[in-house]
């Protein structure tokens, strides 16, 4: 049991954090491979499904099940939906928040990253929802903060098209700056007595409205929540471009990249640490983490040939319709064998420069790019015993300067059920793995018992005790509140 493994080797190793990759969806990040009689992942509009993929995660003391999303479909290669369709890849997709409650309700410690895109959601109800998970899970939510890269998205949210990359993190910096406002700042400490006695239950001269109008949103009132146990969500976020880089110094207290080679890596978590340390936080405030799949079994030789296994059911059309919503790029505008060149889009344009410009090794064609993300998605598979499978975690962590990974399945929960059982183990053996949980957090899990809330230097921290003595729910009309946000903003534009 993964428990009760005793560590032989230095505990000052760094922890290898590992989170359970998985979507709301049939076909996540291994197309074609739900047809394998292992995979129950097209039980994903299940309960069960969740609950026993939640309880296998914290038997292997994961630190979360991280869910992906996105709001639209994948229709750019060979201009139609039809591709990813027929593979259930990443549609149809179900709301990452609902089955939360449910695996909460039969774990204690594991952790849930969930993912919505602040370019479609306001943050006043957002704010509520993540604190509601929040308080539903006794600590366990992050949010994983994204601004959505597919044209379907924006075209079925309203939009003429999709908004410009570096637009979408302005919204995006402005949105959090809202959440955090609401979540840190508008409630005080001790704002909820729950005075049975006196009859207050909630204190309105210790809650205050926010009173924020902005170039993108206008929320003058109070957050509708009270403050749940970490206040702020441990937040995620994945933006690997430029712009995205910036987001994350500022913002993340996890970041998740994509990576084909260890040295490779090293200088993009190094350049990101860079930019961490540039915006005021200490190198070590974020937690770097690259998406990898394992196929593991008790030999080289097993693992190998299940890898062969899952090969078998590989499907090129979906991965490819797949890789032309995250690249912005129609792969069958190329000839199978040509290689692909760097190219601009308003997807996630980091995507294909692991391919095209990283790995200048190597000549990636489009069937390349095809096979290689059809089984186990943008990450790198790895393949092997226990002990191969741990070399070459203990590999990526070190030279890649990471802390850990999101594990992608390729059969689920069955790859998860192998990690744990064949992998975990070999790690604690060797001091890079948890033999138990630190805290009762999501927080906690990634930064030690304790860490319970974001740190000093995390932007939210700002909002702390920000709006004690200023209007509060009890001495100012409501009617007041927009008012007050607009004679705000108007002397912060004049002072500009």
């Amino acid at each position: 049991m993964a428990e009760n493994v005793e560590t032989t080797e230095s505990s000052e190793k760094k922890r290898i954090v590992v989170n359970a990759f998985d979507m709301t969806t049939t076909s996540h990040q291994s197309f074609g491979t739900w047809r394998h009689p292992r995979n129950r992942a097209d039980e994903y509009n299940t309960i069960k499904y969740w609950t026993d993929l939640a309880k296998v995660c914290e038997k292997g003391l994961f630190d979360a099940v991280f869910i992906a999303d996105v709001v639209g479909v994948y229709d750019v290669y060979k201009d139609s939906v039809a591709p990813v369709l027929r593979d259930g890849a990443q549609v149809p997709v179900g709301d990452p928040f609902l089955q939360i409650s449910a695996m909460a309700a039969v774990t204690e410690h594991l952790g849930f990253g969930v993912t919505a895109a602040v370019t479609y959601n306001q943050p006043y109800t957002l704010a509520r929802s993540y604190s509601t998970l929040d308080h539903l899970t006794g600590g366990r939510v992050g949010f994983n903060v994204v601004t959505s890269y597919l044209q379907s998205a924006a075209e079925n949210q309203g939009l003429p098209g999709q908004i410009e990359h570096n637009e979408r993190y302005e919204i995006a910096d402005e949105f959090l700056d809202v959440c955090y406002k609401l979540w840190e700042g508008s409630w005080e400490e001790g704002s909820v007595p729950r005075d049975r006695e006196n009859g207050i239950f909630a204190d309105p001269e210790k809650i205050h409205p926010i009173l924020h109008k902005g170039k993108h949103f206008q929320v003058p009132g109070i957050a509708l929540s009270e403050p749940s146990p970490q206040r702020t969500p441990v937040i995620f976020q994945a933006g690997a471009s430029s712009r995205g880089q910036d987001f994350s110094a500022q913002h993340a207290e996890a970041i998740f990249i994509t990576a084909l080679r260890p040295h490779l890596t090293r200088y993009l978590t190094d350049r990101i640490r860079d930019k961490v340390e540039k915006a005021g936080r200490k190198r070590d405030d974020v937690k770097i983490l690259a998406m990898l799949s394992v196929i593991v079994d008790e030999t080289d030789e097993k693992a190998q040939a299940k890898f062969e296994e899952y090969k078998k059911y590989q499907d090129l059309e979906s991965s490819q319709g797949i890789i032309g919503g995250w690249s912005g790029v129609d792969l069958s505008e190329f000839d199978e064998e040509e290689a692909i060149k760097y190219v601009k889009t308003e997807a996630i344009q980091s995507f294909l420069t692991p391919f095209t410009m990283m790995d200048q090794e190597n000549e990636w064609t489009r069937k390349d790019i095809a096979a290689h993300c059809s089984t186990g998605g943008m990450g790198e598979v790895i393949v092997g015993s226990p002990q191969t499978v741990a070399d070459e975690l203990e590999r990526w962590v070190d030279e890649g300067g990471l802390d850990g990974i999101n594990l992608a399945y390729h059969v689920s929960p069955g790859s998860f059920e192998d990690f744990v059982e064949y992998v975990v183990p070999e790690l604690q053996k060797r001091g890079r793995y948890r033999t138990a949980y630190e805290g009762s957090t999501l927080r906690e899990n990634l930064y030690g018992e304790g860490h319970t809330r974001v740190d000093d230097r995390h932007p939210a921290a700002k909002y702390r005790g920000a709006y004690v003595g200023k209007p509060s729910a009890a001495d100012t009309p409501a009617r007041d509140f927009l008012k007050l946000a607009t004679e705000a903003y108007e002397a912060e534009l004049a002072q500009q």
